[in-house]
């Protein structure tokens, strides 16, 4: 809620495509690097200004824009003036609360996705926006921060031996989004071991941590759920888009990025109901402590009872009782009672309902 808060607050009363930064500022100042690549080569360096992003939209090699850094709106508009980007697109992309989608143009396509990555240090997943615009020879791409996943995309590109270099502009837009794929497979491997660790502790010995972690599980999968369930319907989108931008080569690399994001949602689907499961044997583990701290306060107290009995039938102060003036009377009463508990044991123990195996 803290997103849609921030954006009323910011939004509301401004005309459709005012360029409002919506989201936290995650870095100081705005940075621009750029990839110029084909079958023959590969130049890249940073950019001082936005301004210089235009160049490369008259270029005939291949190029890769990314601006790290949403908070600066006026970097934002001088790079949608450049390649003729509508205002309500430049305003998606300085929103970062977006669902993921896709959007055809006639010139360019728009997509977002959410981007996710596991903090070791935090033992949680974090997740940010990225936004793409896709022309004829260009890709731009738009980060919330500065350090992404697309390391490996990039090592591709230096290299002559890789796909990457003979393709155009849309595949590169599949190779970013397949490598944001892999980085959800990976957060998933990370749930996985947690979960799988929860699951010892819980059927060992459960503690109120155990719930608070589940919960804690619970709301990381519905938000990677959130992310991934839209990330399938775009990918399936871009496979069937009838654009002039994605060529007919590029498609089934884009069906076999959906056949990923299904495996997604199953796993995801698969994690709940295992947290589900663990909710219930939490439940019943401490349902059966419960019953076992029962069963011996019962077992206790049936025992006493008899006792207590025979203590309160010789604690009367009837002047007449037999037993009162018989010297050894004491020791026998007590003896009596020992006998009574052992014999009470002996049948609880007989019939199961105390120092029981199963």
């Amino acid at each position: 809620m803290k997103i849609f808060r921030n954006y009323l607050s910011k939004k509301a009363g401004l005309a459709p495509g005012s360029l409002v930064h919506v989201g936290a500022r995650r870095m100081d100042r705005v940075q621009i690097s750029a990839i110029a690549y084909d079958d023959e080569g590969v130049s890249e360096r940073r950019l001082d200004s936005a301004e210089e992003c235009e160049a490369f939209k008259r270029g005939k090699a291949n190029a890769w824009i990314n601006v790290d850094g949403l908070h600066d709106s006026k970097v934002i508009q001088t790079i949608g003036d450049s390649f003729g980007i509508h205002p309500l697109v430049l305003e998606d992309i300085l929103n970062t609360g977006q669902r993921p989608k896709v959007e055809n143009f006639d010139d360019y396509i728009f997509a977002v996705a959410r981007m996710v990555s596991f903090e070791e240090s935090k033992g949680e997943i974090e997740s940010e926006q990225v936004s793409f615009l896709l022309g004829p020879r260009f890709l731009i791409t738009f980060q919330e921060r500065q350090g992404d996943v697309f390391e490996g995309v990039r090592e591709r590109i230096r290299k002559t031996n890789f796909r990457i270099r003979r393709f155009g502009a849309d595949y590169l837009l599949y190779a970013l989004l397949d490598a944001i794929v892999d980085n959800y497979f990976i957060a998933m491997e990370r749930i996985s071991e947690r979960i799988e660790s929860l699951e010892n502790e819980v059927m060992q010995r459960p503690t109120p941590a155990s719930i608070r972690q589940i919960h804690g599980l619970k709301s990381e999968l519905i938000q990677l759920r959130r992310s991934i369930w839209p990330l399938r319907d775009m990918a399936r989108a871009l496979a069937k888009e009838e654009s002039k931008l994605i060529e007919e080569r590029t498609e089934i690399f884009f069906r076999d990025l959906y056949d990923h994001t299904i495996q997604l949602t199953d796993a995801i689907d698969t994690f709940r109901e295992m947290l589900s499961a663990l909710m219930d044997v939490y439940l019943s583990s401490l349902s059966n402590r419960m019953n076992e701290v029962m069963k011996m306060l019962t077992v206790f107290a049936a025992i006493f009872i008899p006792l207590t009995f025979i203590a309160g039938i010789y604690g009367m102060n009837f002047e007449h009782m037999p037993e009162l003036r018989w010297r050894p009377g004491y020791y026998v009463t007590l003896g009596v009672m020992l006998g009574v508990a052992v014999t009470m044991l002996a049948f609880f123990k007989r019939r199961g309902w105390i120092w029981s195996k199963g």
